[in-house]
């Protein structure tokens, strides 16, 4: 709504988003829908995650791809994209997204039509943050980069390895 934030600003509010998800991911909970319009922040400044509707409990039984891509396209992670299975990675991915449109003020992936931006998530690569906010201290850039990595494996281990570099460095 404002544009881009601060970068201070958006590391304490992914701080806490990071949080909420690390403890659904500590049970098992994986959210597949993670964007800005399941975040609030209050009058304080404490934010809360929600609608985990479409969330599933992580076990290779029950994520798995059936007839429709669940999750909103602008957030997607490739392996969602493509009904893969999914776990703590995929979510993982999303967070990078929210944090990649909050540092820059706009999403990294857009085009007319959701298939088309389900395709770049897959394909295209991604125009670091800093080359659209120059000033972008670099260990930011280079986690926002890890978090949507194209390959889970290259990504952050966990929602807590995440929490911890966006701690060490704030």
């Amino acid at each position: 709504e404002r544009g881009p934030l601060p970068p201070r600003e958006a590391v304490r509010i992914m701080t806490q988003i990071v949080s909420a998800i690390e403890l659904a991911h500590q049970n098992r909970i994986i959210h597949r829908d993670i964007k800005p319009q399941n975040i609030l922040i209050d009058k304080h400044g404490d934010v809360k995650v929600t609608d985990f509707g479409i969330a599933r409990i992580a076990t290779s039984s029950t994520i798995t791809y059936t007839s429709s891509v669940l999750g909103t396209v602008h957030y997607i992670s490739p392996e969602q994209a493509k009904g893969k299975f999914i776990d703590e990675k995929s979510d993982i991915y999303s967070l990078g997204v929210v944090m990649y449109e909050m540092v820059t003020g706009r999403v990294p992936f857009d085009t007319d039509n959701a298939v088309g931006i389900a395709m770049q998530h897959i394909n295209e690569p991604l125009v670091e943050p800093i080359k659209l906010v120059p000033n972008l201290e670099p260990w930011l850039n280079a986690t926002i980069v890890k978090c949507m990595e194209k390959n889970p494996e290259n990504r952050f281990e966990s929602a807590e390895s995440l929490i911890r570099a966006l701690e060490d460095k704030s």
